[in-house]
């Protein structure tokens, strides 16, 4: 066959292919279950994951669980009877999966956890998990006050503590972090703790019970989020006191606010927890639809900021 009836067959087979587009490569579809909106944190998760899909030309399929696991659960099926290729999702609490997963493992769907882990028996239920090291932000948040303590060590600090919502992985993981570190320290005593739901108007609700119920004697207020603590600030200004003065306060996520907030003298210290999680969940479904190995635990990297570096940090801030 000469060079040019070669030609002529390939352009053929060309036009071929473009008539049919079936042939060409199916787009990767993942099902995304995403706790809800209940934070600036999770606002920035969301539209990581939305952006990234549609940057990498991947059918998202998003649903909003409004903080409730049967939502999520509703979610999933859904995804599997969809027949998606990866199913993806932030559990809302850490157990209750068990069923739901091995539905998905019939269906032979891989499913990726991200932000937050799960608690099952079987960890081949799912194939990875992308987020942060949620213990190790609690003993970041507890060294820092440990340091600050030692600076005055006579002195006895009274720490309330706002967790977030009951049953998940952030706020277990951090309390016990926290609780692990300042346990050496019998300067340090956790005198209340309750549940802020990790939301703004929770946190300051229950801090302004917190202050009725113990008055000025409190000087530490530690939030598993900042949205509780932002919330927290302003019970804390109600109640005639001055945040980041009369009562220290110590946070995790690491979002704009909270840096406005240590710009303006009203908080210390926030643990970065990062919700950019969207372009690493693209990457790592195509591996796991590849039949390529993955990590079952990757760890996003974060760091820890204090009120000294909020005014230079905040323009680099992307949530």
């Amino acid at each position: 066959m000469n060079l040019t009836r070669r030609a002529v067959l390939a352009t053929a087979l060309l036009g071929a292919f473009a008539a049919f587009p079936a042939l060409a490569a199916k787009p990767l579809t993942i099902g995304f279950s995403q706790v809800g909106a209940e934070s600036e944190w999770r606002t920035a998760n969301t539209i990581s994951i939305k952006d990234a899909a549609k940057k990498e030309g991947v059918n998202l399929k998003f649903a909003d669980a409004q903080q409730r696991q049967e939502n999520q659960v509703k979610a999933i099926r859904s995804f599997i009877a969809q027949r998606v290729d990866v199913i993806a999702f932030s559990p809302v609490v850490e157990s209750g999966w068990e069923t739901v997963l091995r539905e998905a493992k019939a269906a032979k769907i891989p499913v990726i956890l991200t932000d937050r882990a799960v608690n099952v028996t079987d960890p081949t239920l799912y194939a990875a998990f992308i987020g942060s090291d949620f213990v190790e932000e609690g003993r970041r948040a507890a060294r820092w006050l440990v340091e600050r303590a030692a600076k005055t060590p006579d002195r006895t600090f009274n720490i309330v503590e706002l967790q977030g919502t009951v049953g998940s992985a952030p706020a277990i993981d951090r309390k016990n972090g926290f609780a692990e570190v300042i346990a050496a320290n019998p300067k340090l005593k956790i005198t209340r703790s309750q549940t802020g739901d990790f939301t703004r108007a929770k946190g300051k609700e229950v801090m302004e019970a917190f202050l009725k119920a113990q008055g000025k004697d409190i000087q530490v207020l530690y939030a598993h989020n900042d949205d509780m603590a932002i919330g927290a600030i302003q019970a804390i200004e109600e109640a005639g006191l001055k945040p980041g003065v009369d009562i220290l306060v110590i946070s995790i996520d690491g979002v704009k606010g909270a840096f406005q907030a240590m710009i303006a003298g009203k908080m210390n210290v926030t643990v970065e927890c990062s919700p950019l999680l969207g372009p690493q969940l693209m990457s790592i479904a195509r591996d796991v639809v590849a039949g390529k190995p993955v990590p079952k635990r990757i760890t996003t990297v974060e760091g820890v900021f204090p009120a000294e570096v909020a005014a230079k940090e905040l323009p680099n801030r992307k949530y």
